[in-house]
């Protein structure tokens, strides 16, 4: 099945970033690709509360998940929205970084908020409170898809292999990455917690990303990593696709899954204990 992921370099305007994510899921399913997926917080970075609260709408309201909905119907493809920044109705006011996948009837199969949240000091002058303005999800997810079962998560999510164990040993054969990674730890982690993540868990991993430097109203500016990747089950790195913005289509082969769990087949080998 051929596989788009998106990587793009998101402003904190939805508008003129819903039509750059549609034109490039138009040259994608011209390419042949029948599964696209696109990076967290797709429509808007922005490190401003203020900005964040001005053009961010609640899910039923906004502009870029009915646009990409239509566009994805039209198309005749499924697409992973790799994250929407969506309010809440939170009494604290607190967003929701929030997964969805669609299928090619438009329709929304499954949703999922981000569980953990990137409240980490990366280095001296570069500080991160994700729970500051988004509230954590509580639930793990599987989206049905006709071509299986695929995990959802986002970004700081990698560094829990708990939580991609659940998603293998419910059926996932896909895990998705969608992510907007600091340069500084992507440089240094990045890749080495995917590839154990497929590693781990005999699955497709596939992450999305956010790259380079953000367009921006107001706010700091934000960078990103970008290196959009994509393991196989087996570890091996099929994509890295660097920091330049652009599409990057596999053909992501199901098979290559039963092969990697029959040789390791460590998802049957875990085991309950006590302690420490």
């Amino acid at each position: 099945m051929l596989t788009a992921l998106l990587q793009v370099t998101s402003s904190d305007d939805p508008s003129e970033n819903l039509k750059m994510v549609r034109a490039l899921m138009t040259e994608a399913a011209g390419q042949g690709a029948q599964f696209i997926l696109t990076p967290e917080v797709t429509n808007c970075v922005s490190t401003s509360t203020t900005r964040q609260r001005e053009v961010l709408q609640h899910e039923e309201d906004d502009l870029t998940l009915a646009g990409l909905r239509d566009h994805a119907q039209a198309l005749g493809v499924w697409l992973l929205i790799g994250s929407l920044a969506v309010k809440t109705h939170d009494a604290d006011g607190r967003f929701a970084n929030r997964s969805i996948m669609i299928d090619p009837q438009g329709q929304i199969v499954a949703r999922y908020d981000k569980i953990h949240m990137f409240d980490v000091q990366v280095t001296e002058t570069e500080t991160f409170r994700e729970s500051r303005n988004y509230r954590p999800g509580d639930r793990a997810v599987i989206a049905e898809t006709d071509f299986g079962k695929v995990g959802l998560t986002v970004c700081y999510d990698i560094r829990f292999p708990h939580l991609y164990a659940a998603l293998a040993q419910a059926g996932a054969h896909i895990l998705t990455v969608p992510a907007a990674f600091s340069p500084v730890t992507g440089a240094a982690h990045w890749e080495s917690l995917l590839r154990a993540r497929a590693i781990e868990n005999g699955s497709w991993v596939l992450a999305p990303a956010q790259t380079g430097e953000h367009p921006k109203t107001r706010g700091r500016t934000r960078y990103t990593y970008g290196h959009s990747m994509v393991v196989a089950p087996w570890g091996e790195v099929i994509i890295d696709a660097g920091t330049d913005p652009g599409i990057h289509i596999f053909d992501l082969d199901d098979s290559s899954v039963s092969e990697a769990r029959r040789r390791v087949p460590s998802l049957t080998h875990l085991r309950a204990f006590d302690g420490p």
